[in-house]
């Protein structure tokens, strides 16, 4: 290429390549290149103009050459899709998104749903610049270029993760997960390049040199120096980035697809090349591909059809922070930006164009549009001199600078921080350090960040806010954009509606509270079940209840709310993309739960309880009521047995209080929940996978729905036999089908406490015993009148096992209750605190009602009401009980026998009175010795009468004194039983 402006520019690199004759080898050909693609993009009959996104130089540039040129057609690089949206901006607070979105996919894998596009727009951005001039001016038309939403996904297949084709993507609490585009991203492709030039320009990160290194410079320059400049970069960018790379074709086919657009639309309309602006990012301006350029012969790229997926659009508000996080950039590099942008207007007294009405921005006055330049005339080279000398910095600005330390001394204060007039002097003159250190006149915003932090933050940060934050509120803040209410979807806007009664302003970005006396305003009530409504379907805190609660049956005549709407208006927008009505959107939510592929009985009856409490809808809730029915016949596990017991008690309980019959579905699920359980019972008894209390649950819904179930035709014969098939091995289900069947009347109480005992009784066992209690009290949900039996069997496990074995058994009893009847541990304390004496006085002459009932029975079979030890021997007081260790019927005859009858037995221990005293004494019996008469040999010999007055012993079959005699013989011959009494006894 020769006769070109940038002949003498070409030559000086490829020189400078040659003294470089170490370097890469395609140096020379980069070098030569850049000038080439710079040459070849001014060449274009159509003008490009290339921008790098939230520059305010660019915008500068924009508003200088919409006034001289004021073109009549500008194409821009944003999706062609979204231009419907952008006459809405006048209603907005800068900065918004423009935002695409599709929860009901056609043509994508359903999992990702749903996919959503962004654009934030910026007042300081050149793309607003060009926006604002195209609608606020007559006969000027915007077309607006890129893929459409849908193409930005075919390109990029999306998935649940997915990253998007678009430039960067990140998620963020404005912009949630939605995948952003932006026009003009211009940062170096690869790791490399960015340090070597983040090291040599002495900054931290990219936003920061671009500012000093190509904003400030471009700021005051001419329009063709700002445009060779930008091209150049786009240049140099391009020709460095890895094209091996996926991101790196898509960029290609982009540009292939803008300017197939461009062509289409030139020859639809005729326009003049020479009248039109194209609008797009450095990068792409530089582009070489073979379908680029406007001329009509120029080859087109074939543009796949769209999917089949509706997409919804609207505006979302955005904030400076969000497009930081979502973009990859320094934070508070928008914020210094829009600072530096308001500067610049006024120093160089230039008047931006703005929307009519636009809500936020500073009131200007329009400035008519000067007669239009007629041509731009020849190309020169303004590059050479631009590289071949220092970047144009301003001096050191006094003013501003200490204008900033006394403002940050200020806001420090008021944050917590001990700061006085001391560091302001000491900011200033840190951030001249820093500057002088990185080769600056001027110090920038990043120098005073730094030096600001330096002599401000010392060690500790006294309150929420760093010095680096509130530097970046200083220079700016974090401008926060809404979404006016003429530019809200009618869902939002009815929304803001139905809640004005309230009186209060939920545009405002703080949290609000709401009183609402329904008893006093009955129109309250309205507002009540719509912000319930928004509770269901927004984020927790968008909107919250502080006092009050929606369950079935229940009405309240106040609550209160914490409302946050302005701050989490996204959402509320969002939901205007599923529907015009919040009863329209919570009513598809509820179907679209309870027919997802997924779905269960239990989340079928949680959708029909949201029915009941939010719609009173009576035809939804039975087609809801019917998919329950439906997938609980269909469900193999019963791992939700649980859950599904709760809420269909809780439904029948709310329809049995309010309706005089139960409706046909309810009525369907008990049936068909009976006939289910029944079949699975078996099953989940011996698998391992189902635990316990989902057996529990099951056995609860078949006992506690029985009467139900056995009136509406079931057979009671189903569930017996269920039960008789069932034969667990684990202790605690073991434990509940001892239950079960005591609740059928197969195994009564008696021989359940027999069990019981011989499990306390077996040493084997009893490790696994709080198991068994687990079990027991898992059955308190289907036999609630077992709550009396299981105190009385953790009585008997407190009361019988030794220390040894009590002490590490207790706390796997405990984190055995805990994690598998958690929920029935307080129905255990309420029958312990009816069983247990309340004082500690009370307790040493308290008997347990289980032993009274025991010796109550076995007293009523003996005449007088005499509990006779089992061998005749040790009375209780009033027949209470049997003494332990009694003596047996004697070899030779003896026997028990009536109180006051002698005999051998009697004389033997009236005679020997000592053991008995101790007996009695040990059991706490009070009692007297009466004579019993003249006998042969034994005169004076009494009986031992104890409280009640029944007799300790007496009873005979031998006569005289051979009982005594054989008795004393026997005792002789074996003395370790009497000496291991006497043991026992001492």
């Amino acid at each position: 290429m020769s006769g070109g402006p940038f002949d003498a520019l070409r030559a000086q690199l490829l020189g400078a390549a040659e003294e470089l004759g170490g370097g890469p080898a395609a140096l020379p050909e980069i070098l030569a290149g850049i000038v080439d693609d710079v040459d070849h993009a001014l060449r274009e009959p159509l003008e490009i103009f290339p921008v790098c996104h939230h520059s305010p130089a660019s915008a500068l540039a924009m508003v200088r050459r919409l006034r001289e040129k004021q073109p009549k057609v500008i194409y821009l690089e944003l999706c062609e899709d979204l231009g419907p949206l952008l006459a809405e901006l006048r209603n907005c607070r800068l900065p918004v998104a423009l935002q695409s979105f599709a929860s009901e996919l056609d043509g994508f894998p359903v999992e990702s749903a749903p996919l959503s596009v962004i654009a934030p727009v910026t007042e300081s951005s050149a793309e607003y610049q060009a926006i604002s001039y195209a609608l606020s001016t007559p006969g000027v038309e915007l077309v607006l270029v890129d893929r459409s939403t849908d193409h930005v996904f075919q390109w990029d297949t999306p998935s649940p993760a997915a990253t998007g084709s678009a430039d960067t993507e990140a998620e963020d609490d404005l912009h949630g997960d939605a995948v952003g585009v932006e026009i003009g991203d211009l940062r170096p492709r690869f790791a490399e390049l960015e340090e070597h030039l983040l090291h040599h320009g002495r900054v931290r990160h990219w936003s920061e040199w671009w500012d000093q290194y190509v904003e400030q410079p471009l700021a005051g320059a001419s329009y063709e120096t700002y445009r060779q400049v930008m091209v150049l970069v786009g240049s140099l960018f391009r020709r460095l980035a890895p094209h091996d790379t996926r991101r790196y074709a898509s960029d290609e086919d982009r540009e292939r697809y803008m300017w197939t657009r461009i062509r289409e639309h030139l020859a639809a309309t005729g326009a003049d090349r020479a009248g039109c602006l194209y609008v797009c990012g450095a990068f792409h301006a530089a582009s070489r591909v073979a379908e680029a350029g406007s001329d009509p012969s120029t080859p087109d790229f074939p543009i796949t059809p769209r999917t089949g997926t509706t997409w919804l659009y609207g505006l979302i508000p955005s904030s400076h922070s969000a497009i930081e996080a979502q973009f990859g950039l320094a934070p508070g590099s928008v914020s210094i930006a829009a600072a530096t942008w308001r500067k610049q207007l006024d120093r160089f007294r230039i008047t931006p164009f703005q929307l009519e009405g636009q809500k936020g921005a500073r009131k200007r006055a329009p400035k008519p549009l000067p007669p239009p330049v007629a041509g731009s005339g020849p190309v020169t080279d303004q590059l050479s001199d631009y590289l071949g000398g220092p970047p144009h910095l301003d001096g050191l600005d006094e003013e501003e600078l200490r204008g900033w330390c006394v403002d940050i001394v200020r806001l420090a204060r008021k944050n917590g921080y001990l700061a006085s007039t001391a560091d302001a002097i000491a900011v200033y003159e840190t951030s001249i350090l820093l500057a002088g250190m990185r080769g600056r006149a001027r110090p920038t915003p990043y120098d005073f960040q730094d030096a600001a932090v330096t002599c401000i933050e010392k060690d500790t940060v006294p309150g929420r806010r760093d010095v680096r934050r509130l530097c970046e509120i200083l220079l700016g803040g974090d401008r926060i954009g809404q979404v006016g209410y003429e530019a809200l979807p009618p869902l939002a806007r009815d929304v803001y509606d139905r809640l004005e009664p309230l009186g209060l302003n939920l545009e405002q970005r703080s949290i609000q509270r709401a009183l609402l006396d329904m008893a006093a305003r009955p129109e309250l009530a309205a507002c009540s079940r719509l912000l319930w409504m928004l509770r269901y379907l927004l984020p927790d805190h968008a909107v919250r209840p502080i006092m009050g609660s929606r369950r079935l049956g229940e009405k309240h005549i106040q609550e209160s709310w914490d409302l946050d709407l302005g701050r989490h208006q996204r959402t509320v927008i969002e939901l205007g993309y599923e529907g015009v009505t919040v009863e329209q959107v919570l009513e598809q939510r509820l179907r679209r739960d309870a027919w997802d592929p997924k779905a269960t009985a239990a989340g079928a009856l949680k959708a029909v309880e949201n029915s009941l409490l939010f719609l009173q809808s009576p035809r939804l809730t039975e087609e809801l009521g019917a998919r329950a029915v439906e997938l609980l016949a269909a469900e193999r596990t019963v791992d939700e047995a649980p859950v599904v017991l709760r809420r269909i008690r809780r439904l029948l309980a709310y329809y049995r209080s309010t309706r005089p019959a139960l409706p046909s579905w309810c009525e369907r699920f008990v049936t068909e929940g009976y006939a289910h359980y029944c079949t699975l019972l078996p099953t989940a008894f011996v698998e391992e996978e189902t635990g316990v209390r989902q057996v529990g649950a099951m056995l609860g819904f078949l006992f506690s729905m029985e009467s139900l179930a056995l009136s509406l035709g079931c057979d009671r014969t189903q569930l017996e036999l269920a039960v008789r098939q069932s034969h667990p091995e684990t202790p605690a289900k073991l434990a509940l089908l001892w239950a079960a069947r005591h609740q059928l009347g197969a195994l009564g109480l008696a021989e359940l406490r027999v069990r019981v005992d011989e499990l306390l009784g077996n040493p084997l066992v009893v490790p696994a015993f709080p198991q068994y209690v687990s079990g027991f009290v898992q059955a308190l949900e289907p036999v609630p009148r077992l709550a009396p039996f299981v105190v009385e069997t953790l009585s008997k496990a407190f009361g019988r096992l030794p220390d040894r074995v009590l002490l590490p058994w207790l706390p796997t009893l405990i984190t055995t209750l805990k994690s598998q009847a958690a929920e029935l541990v307080p129905v255990l304390t309420r029958e312990a605190g009816r069983t247990f004496p309340a004082g500690l006085a009370a307790l040493d002459a308290w008997t347990p009602p289980w032993a009274a009932k025991r010796a109550a029975a076995a007293g009523a079979s003996m005449p007088g009401g005499a509990g006779v030890a089992p061998g005749g021997v040790g009375s209780m007081p009033g027949g209470a009980g049997a003494v332990p260790g009694g003596l047996g019927p004697m070899p030779g005859g003896a026997g028990g026998a009536r109180a006051g009858d002698a005999g051998p037995v009697g004389r033997l221990l009236a005679g020997n009175p000592e053991t008995t005293d101790a007996v009695a004494a040990l059991l706490g019996c009070a009692g007297e010795w009466s004579p019993l008469g003249d006998l042969p040999g034994e005169a004076g010999i009494g009986v031992a009468t104890v409280a009640g007055g029944s007799a300790v012993a007496g009873g005979s079959g031998v006569a005289g004194g051979s009982g005594i005699a054989a008795v004393a013989g026997l005792l002789a011959a074996h003395p370790e039983t009497a000496e291991g009494v006497a043991v026992l006894i001492s």
